[in-house]
Parts: structure tokens; C-alpha cells; sequence
């Protein structure tokens, strides 16, 4: 009786275990890097919630009439304002933001990551913000 044996030889398999290193070791590079790229879009994305904050707090004086060094009160939060915009501080652009979870701040308009990984929001209160990121160390 003649039988016929299936499957693959030991040196296919050799062979294919082989391919799967080789695409392993060219992928690995591009994925070890995925934690540096999520924090720098975590800080640009602190960064745009500043902007919105601040032109939600500027819309919401304009609207209400208010004067430039007020008050504004922004869903409960009273939030104080320089120059039309909210201060950079704990009781400015902090109460307007509300959540910056992940990040640390000075109560001063810098918000950290980690080291070097950073977003300043700065009022000097002549009508112009800035809120910057800093991503040289993320």
C-alpha cells in the first residue's frame, strides 16, 4: 500500500519562521516610536482646548457687554479675565479649560506633561494670547 504523507518539512518551516523575523525586526522600529508621536498630540491637543477655552471666554464677555478685566461664567465657573481673554492663571484659563487631565500646571499657564513636553498659555493682557507647545522632550 502506497501512502502519501501531508504537511509541511522541517525546512519550510524553518524557512517561514525565518520571513516572520525578518518582517518582525523591519516593523518593530516603526511602532517602538508610537509613544513619543501620542504625547506630542496630547499637547497639541491641550493646545487647541486653550484656544477654544480662551475664544469661548472672549465670545461669552462680547456677548454679554462685559469689560475686558472681568468675570465671565463659563458653565458655573467664574472665570477672570485680562485684556479680553482669560487670565494665565488658576483662576483664568485653568477654570475655563477645566480638564486637563495628564497634565500638571503652575497655575501660571505652563501645563507638563513631563520634562521638556510642555504647552504655555500666555496673556500678556493687550488682546493677544498665545498658547505654545513644546515638544522637544516628549
Amino acid at each position: 500500500m502506497n501512502k502519501q504523507q501531508s504537511g509541511f518539512t522541517l525546512i519550510e518551516l524553518v524557512l517561514v519562521i525565518v520571513i516572520l523575523g525578518i518582517l518582525a525586526a523591519t516593523a518593530l522600529p516603526r511602532f517602538s516610536d508610537l509613544s513619543s508621536q501620542a504625547r506630542i498630540a496630547s499637547a497639541n491637543g491641550l493646545a487647541g482646548g486653550l484656544r477654544s477655552a480662551a475664544a469661548i471666554s472672549k465670545a461669552t464677555q462680547l456677548a454679554q457687554g462685559l469689560g475686558s478685566a472681568t468675570q465671565v461664567s463659563i458653565e458655573g465657573q467664574l472665570v477672570q479675565m485680562s485684556g479680553g481673554y482669560p487670565q494665565a492663571n488658576n483662576t483664568g484659563i485653568e477654570r475655563a479649560i477645566s480638564d486637563f487631565t495628564g497634565f500638571t500646571s503652575n497655575s501660571a499657564g505652563v501645563f507638563t506633561l513631563q520634562a521638556n513636553c510642555l504647552v504655555t498659555y500666555a496673556n500678556p493682557g493687550t488682546g493677544a494670547f498665545t498658547a505654545v507647545v513644546t515638544s522637544n522632550g516628549c
